[in-house]
């Protein structure tokens, strides 16, 4: 069973930078795709980036893009996701995935972490 911890969520003024981490166990972590969602109050929660197990073209979605970065670190069983200039829309819970089938859908991630929130504050 894979298992997702995620940490370096809190508070940040707008336009202050975190980087969030999402250690992986129990799996072969550099076969996975891996996935960062958020889920503000009151909204679905939605794919904002994903990269495949061999980092080529990582997916972003519009809102966060030129932004936000995913990478992967195989080596040491971790994604990152590395948030730059934030917007107090950016506030919300985020999640990190994790699905063993390249090219899974936003609905299709298998494993979940428990979440971190990020406040961003104007």
């Amino acid at each position: 069973q894979v298992q997702l911890v995620e940490t370096g969520g809190g508070l940040v003024q707008a336009g202050g930078s975190l980087r969030l981490s999402c250690a992986a166990s129990g799996g072969t972590f550099s076969t996975y795709t891996m996935g960062w969602f958020r889920q503000a109050p009151g909204k679905d929660r939605e794919l904002i980036a994903s990269i495949s197990w061999m980092a080529f073209s990582p997916y972003y979605a519009d809102s966060v893009k030129g932004r936000f970065t995913i990478v992967r670190d195989n080596a040491k069983n971790t994604v990152y996701l590395q948030m730059n200039s934030l917007k107090p829309e950016d506030t919300a819970v985020y999640f990190c995935a994790a699905d063993r089938r390249a090219g899974v859908a936003a609905a299709g991630f298998a494993y979940w972490g428990q979440g971190t929130q990020v406040t961003v504050s104007s």
